[in-house]
């Protein structure tokens, strides 16, 4: 292999990686494995991608930098032999309810025009350009709607609590807590409405108003005086609770609040558009008899089959010469498009269904189809975990698109867990042995037989048919069962589904199959409903709460007739969001085990006798942080037409503290020296702490004791996150039987640190818990109580139960492709 057919890095030191010196061929597919935190990200993503990133930005012009989102140089050496890149990686809830499959693939553009250009119009209609096939726009958009589809209405009696309640003592139930709902009372109470009687006995027109007028009085309201406080006459203006609920659905950043205006509001397919989202013009015009609505909901399969009519059909046929033309082209790229999108297992989405919906692993997919569409020659690709989410039986063809790329002269780097995904590549990188300050060396790169005899790898022993078995010596006997009748929700239709309590169940089948539907949706809400608990929100370490994009309008379910629920006193759902959005928000704030530090530190001799509470050791706030980076540790500088530089706070050194607070010890230790051991670390310097050393314990036990305390949230991997929020709840009390929902929580790690998960969800089922998890990986299915499959396919062709029983029993008498690729796991 001649030198110019290899990338080689030197001396790369990104994160935890020591001093890496490595050569690796380009055009081949390149699989970077290691356990999670052993480097592979920080070599591929942050020292290699980066590297090409910036040598590509210093051939823009400089103003064009200002508008391109710029990482700063990695810290290596040296890269030769470095071709120009492009990441895909993993996006979670990504884009909006306007960003859809079709929008991100390109397929909505090419059938927008189409529509314009080869579309039957009306009798005497001019063709219109192809904004007007796009909800998106003014001219294109629903007049009544505005292009979303649908319409919420606010039911009068759903605003109300408890009639017999007075409206001082609660009885409407649609407003906010604390101060805003008592001004909104108070205002009543000045407009001359007794606010003590009975909300029943008020006079009917009177009750009307108050809860659904838009009018917004402002008068002057004199509170009661209160003992504690001083309180002064002022002037508010009345909300009602209608208008409230809507307004704040509509505006509101908070996740709590959007789901508490939801229980308010009662969907609705749109009057004008019945849901369709498009002007009635736009939707006068067909191709091959069909709207553009119904086209775009089609799944692209199906779409596939209404573009080969299209080519036959009489009203294309009766098109100008011009216009035919126009068909065949559009209708042969459209087909490109699709075929590619359908190669990789995505052929069961609808062109309009929202990417805040797709998985992680089916939005990195979709951008993938887009490349390999794009044509591009001598390009250096980077996935991250492009198997995610992945069906066995759709891996195949993701490793049909990589070898695709391959033959097209690019070369392709994957960092990856999949053992499939691995053993098909031309090319290991393996990272280790462990992670964070264990990790960081490169123990093998080269073709795969050869990573076999490396003892240090922890791949290597999942790879060449030696790997662990996850089946549990029993299987559990269900303490009862939860029952879902009539489920319809997406592509389940009138599904009855069981699931048994106090064992561990997992929910298979192809992606597009229904599991999440199933699972996080329907499931997760029916269990809300019944224990009268919102929507559960992210908790952000950083004080503010989600996005409210997290609470997307699909959230809304339906919820269905169920039987055995009393047995459930608690809901748990982790899925693999950040954990915040801001460097302030890091593990020992997530987990709660900084406050009890934060406790340890107030104690000592010199906090009591300077007076030094437990909140002078927060970063957060005044009183104790530094007051040249308020906390953050570092610095960032404007370079205008380079990227932005962070760099250690000048005064405080990035230690987040001023002065005073960082003379406070504990053994030697400031606050700032506590937030940079990692895990392990603080197990025997944080023994004295009963609550902050169960967490340690915990986080170790899972698999993360290479994180530091003070790490970045931002900086965590999705794998890192779901398991830091499953110690969150795991170090908690007891508090009757819980039934834990996770999604795909082996996504993303590692099969020994997959292993080390399992172990912890086996634990809490044996406490009494119930777990249901969504999965993919079939060796962890395997080692459940009770699967469930569905399928067969995706999309259309799924929703139903294919195999339900032990892992035993479906891998020896299932129908679906879980029987199939089970067999090699429970034998």
């Amino acid at each position: 292999m001649g030198p110019d057919s290899l990338i080689r890095v030197h001396d790369a030191t990104e994160h935890n990686l020591r001093h890496v010196d490595l050569a690796i061929p380009r055009d081949r597919v390149v699989a970077f494995t290691g356990v999670s935190g052993s480097g592979k990200s920080s070599l591929a993503f942050a020292t290699i991608y980066a590297e090409a990133q910036r040598r590509y930005l210093e051939s823009v012009a400089p103003y064009a930098r200002r508008l391109i989102e710029q990482a700063g140089a990695p810290r290596v050496g040296g890269i030769s032999g470095l071709p120009p890149a492009v990441a895909l990686r993993q996006q979670y809830g990504a884009g909006s309810a306007r960003s859809s499959v079709g929008t991100v693939s390109r397929v909505s553009n090419v059938l927008r025009m189409l529509y314009s250009r080869a579309g039957t119009y009306p009798p005497g209609a001019e063709p219109v350009d192809s904004d007007w096939f796009s909800p998106n726009t003014a001219v294109g958009a629903c007049p009544t709607c505005h292009g979303l589809g649908r319409r919420y209405t606010v039911e009068e009696d759903r605003l109300v609590g408890d009639p017999a309640l007075s409206i001082r003592g609660g009885a409407v139930a649609a407003w906010p807590g604390a101060w805003q709902g008592k001004n909104y009372r108070d205002i009543l109470g000045e407009l001359g409405i007794d606010i003590d009687a009975p909300f029943r006995t008020l006079p009917a027109e009177r009750r009307h108003w108050l809860l659904t007028t838009e009018e917004q009085p402002v008068v002057t309201v004199h509170p009661v005086r209160e003992a504690h406080r001083i309180t002064r006459p002022y002037q508010g203006t009345y909300m009602s609770p209608r208008s409230w609920v809507l307004h704040t659905y509509a505006t509101t950043k908070s996740a709590s609040l959007r789901a508490k205006a939801a229980s308010f509001l009662t969907e609705e397919p749109c009057p004008t558009c019945e849901g369709r989202r498009l002007n009635p013009f736009a939707l006068s015009v067909t191709v091959a008899g069909v709207d553009i609505a119904r086209a775009t909901a089609l799944p692209l399969t199906d779409l596939a089959d209404l573009l080969r009519r299209a080519r036959v059909h009489p009203d294309t046929a009766a098109l100008s010469p011009e216009r035919r033309q126009a068909a065949e082209a559009l209708i042969g790229n459209l087909e490109e498009h699709i075929k590619t999108l359908t190669e990789l297992g995505l052929g069961y989405l609808g062109t309009d269904r929202t990417t805040a919906t797709l998985s992680g692993g089916e939005f990195q997919r979709l951008h993938l189809a887009t490349q390999l569409g794009s044509g591009l020659f001598g390009v250096l690709y980077v996935l991250d975990e492009p198997s995610a989410g992945l069906h066995p039986a759709d891996t195949e063809l993701l490793l049909t698109a990589l070898k695709r790329l391959r033959a097209a002269g690019n070369s392709v780097f994957v960092v990856e867990h999949n053992p499939r995904v691995i053993a098909d590549a031309d090319w290991i990188v393996d990272l280790g042995p462990g992670a964070g300050t264990h990790g960081g060396r490169v123990l093998y790169s080269g073709p795969g037989a050869g990573l076999e005899g490396v003892a240090e790898s922890a791949t290597a022993r999942y790879l060449f048919g030696n790997t662990p078995s996850l089946r549990p010596a029993s299987v559990r006997t269900p303490s009862s069962w939860l029952t879902l009748y009539d489920v319809t929700r997406h592509n389940l239709d009138r599904l009855t589904v069981r699931f048994p309590l106090g064992t561990l169940t997992a929910v298979t089948g192809v992606s597009g199959s229904g599991k999440s539907t199933l699972v996080g949706q329907v499931l997760a809400a029916t269990i809300r409903d019944h224990l009268g608990t919102p929507e559960s929100t992210e908790k952000d370490t950083d004080g503010s709460e989600d996005e409210a994009a997290a609470l997307d309008d699909d959230r809304i379910v339906a919820i269905p007739k169920a039987d055995g629920l009393d047995a459930v006193q608690r809901l748990v759902q982790v899925d693999q969001k950040p954990i915040g959005r801001t460097p302030r928000s890091n593990l020992a704030t997530y987990t709660g085990l900084f406050d009890a530090v934060r406790k340890l530190f107030a104690a000592q001799p010199l906090a009591k006798e300077r007076g030094y509470t437990a909140s002078r050791f927060s970063f957060n706030l005044p009183d104790g942080r530094c007051p040249n980076c308020q906390g953050e540790g570092v610095v960032s500088v404007e370079l205008l037409f380079l990227p932005t530089e962070s760099a250690p706070c000048p005064v405080c050194h990035g230690a987040r503290y001023n002065p005073e607070t960082l003379q406070v010890l504990v053994d030697g230790k400031s606050v700032a020296d506590v937030l940079a051991l990692s895990v392990e670390e603080s197990l025997d310097f944080l023994d004295q702490l009963p609550t902050a050393h169960r967490i340690l314990r915990l986080l170790d036990d899972i698999g993360l004791g290479y994180l530091t305390l003070g790490q970045s949230a931002t900086t965590l991997s999705g794998g890192e996150a779901q398991r830091i929020k499953l110690v969150s709840e795991l170090h908690r009390a007891r508090r009757g039987h819980t039934l834990y929902l996770l999604d795909e929580p082996t996504s993303g790690l590692h099969p020994a640190d997959a292993d080390l998960l399992l172990a912890r969800l086996q634990e809490l089922v044996d406490q009494g818990n119930t777990v249901v998890i969504v999965e993919h990986d079939l060796r962890v299915a395997a080692a459940a109580d009770w699967l469930l499959d569905l399928g067969p396919g995706a999309g259309a062709d799924g929703g139903r139960i294919v195999a339900q029983g032990t892992p035993a029993e479906v891998s020896s008498g299932g129908s679906g492709l879980a029987a199939r690729f089970l067999a090699a796991h429970t034998s």
